[in-house]
């Protein structure tokens, strides 16, 4: 092959290599002004409304210091469960913070940072109700937040134990609304909800009947953007071991972050 004809192949390839050209670098972010995060304000301590209407919750604070630590403002872009990856996808927002457990199906379309915390995701249901394990929902109408961890845990529970009814939702209040009102008999959720301060018609109060799955929480973005990674790592990095991490979650979750995995 001529020189000039090797010129224009590699010309070519690399014109048909956008993803590259389009990576987005922390650089980048600051260029354009604003760092844009997605987050669910229906899920305190994470993410939830204070009384003035106003984005709270550790999810919430850790977005701030991402924007604090780039020198730019934070644009919250809310959103729910099914709304975090398409979010990502279609380029609306930059990161999501959004109690994100970290997944090899979710990987496959986006990435995400180490984690920077966890919690279980369990199955809820009144005291009264005799649940230990899978086989006791049988008869049951059994509840989850659509494209939740919880949704994924409880569908193949339910694939394998037939005769339990299942209904999705398209947020956690909604879940847990149905179940207080009777629509459903437990619930998937985490072990952080507020669904715990409250009481069925009957007065009977809510508890954990068994665990569905450990989560660990990571920060998600589009792939092809290993600058970005990179620099969101050592952000965390740098909260965990500087007890930002702890801080944080001793003042929404009155307990240390605890061990975080190798990831």
């Amino acid at each position: 092959m001529l020189p000039l004809r090797r010129t224009l192949l590699a010309a070519t390839l690399l014109l048909s290599l956008p993803l590259a050209a389009q990576a987005q670098a922390p650089e980048d972010i600051v260029k354009a002004g604003k760092v844009v995060i997605a987050i669910d304000t229906t899920v305190p301590p994470y993410g939830s409304l204070d009384t003035q209407m106003q984005p709270t919750g550790m999810d919430v604070e850790l977005s701030q210091l991402i924007g604090k630590s780039l020198g730019v403002p934070v644009e919250f872009v809310t959103v729910t469960s099914p709304g975090r990856i398409p979010a990502l996808l279609t380029k609306r927002v930059d990161l999501v913070v959004s109690i994100f457990s970290i997944t090899a199906e979710r990987a496959l379309q986006v990435d995400f940072s180490n984690p920077y915390g966890g919690q279980a995701t369990v199955l809820l249901a009144p005291k009264g109700r005799k649940i230990a394990g899978p086989k006791d929902l049988v008869g049951l109408k059994v509840g989850a937040t659509r494209g939740a961890i919880e949704d994924i845990v409880l569908t193949e529970i339910v694939k394998n134990n037939p005769g339990i009814t299942y209904l999705r939702f398209d947020d956690g209040p909604s879940c847990a609304q149905a179940m207080l009102s009777g629509q459903i008999d437990a619930m998937g959720g985490g072990d952080y909800g507020e669904i715990y301060l409250r009481k069925t018609a009957s007065g009977d109060e809510f508890e954990q009947k068994f665990v569905l799955r450990p989560n660990y929480f990571g920060i998600g973005m589009r792939k092809g953007n290993p600058s970005l990674l990179h620099w969101v790592n050592t952000l965390l990095f740098t909260l965990k071991n500087d007890g930002t991490l702890d801080r944080l979650s001793m003042k929404y979750r009155n307990k240390p972050i605890g061990d975080l995995p190798p990831f």
